[in-house]
């Protein structure tokens, strides 16, 4: 291969990289929805978001519908994979608003810490519990995430949810919906392959 020829495949090679990272650059952050249904045309949700926006929300094919259910504290155990909203607490704890146990077909999901938009200053935890506790304020959870741990006092006011499957035939005016991340098309369209329903959660 002469001088020239590597240029050549040096400068597609470079152009290329170019491309890809301004492709990337150029996809859409993912969307959090909380609302309600308004309506249903098949596969399409008019939806009346949270903070009262209007949203139109195709279905991927393969989009998955799951219903949120309460169940007891006591269904918390060891080697549970959760997800925690909580309010962060002065001495370094976390002070649930609500706990979800994932199926466990979703263990890992989205594992980590960080902030959530369910209260100002929420966050989001989602990690496996490794230790529970009966303590003073409620019942105290040790939760893992990669090489992190967190404590977690569960209130008696806190709810606790897992979730069941569920289909398109729920999906109705007047349920309540959440939509971990939902895609923005460029008609100004959502698109959702996960969302879930608050019946009673």
């Amino acid at each position: 291969m002469n001088q020239m020829t590597r240029r050549a495949f040096g400068a597609a090679g470079f152009a290329l990289l170019l491309a890809t990272s301004a492709s990337f650059a150029q996809q859409p952050p993912p969307v959090r929805v909380r609302g309600t249904i308004e309506a249903v045309d098949g596969g399409v949700l008019t939806v009346k978001s949270r903070d009262g926006s209007n949203l139109t929300i195709k279905l991927a094919d393969n989009a998955r519908v799951s219903i949120a259910v309460k169940v007891p504290l006591s269904e918390v155990k060891v080697d549970s994979y959760v997800a925690v909203t909580a309010m962060p607490q002065a001495d370094g704890s976390q002070r649930a608003i609500e706990v979800m146990i994932f199926p466990e077909a979703q263990r890992g999901t989205g594992e980590g810490h960080g902030p959530w938009d369910s209260r100002p200053q929420s966050t989001m935890t989602n990690a496996t519990v490794t230790q529970t506790v009966t303590g003073v304020d409620g019942q105290v959870l040790t939760v893992k995430y990669k090489n992190e741990e967190k404590k977690v006092i569960v209130p008696s006011d806190a709810t606790i949810i897992t979730t069941k499957p569920a289909d398109r035939n729920d999906l109705k005016p007047g349920v309540k919906i959440f939509i971990f991340a939902a895609t923005k098309q460029p008609d100004g369209t959502l698109q959702a392959t996960n969302i879930t329903i608050g019946r009673d959660a």
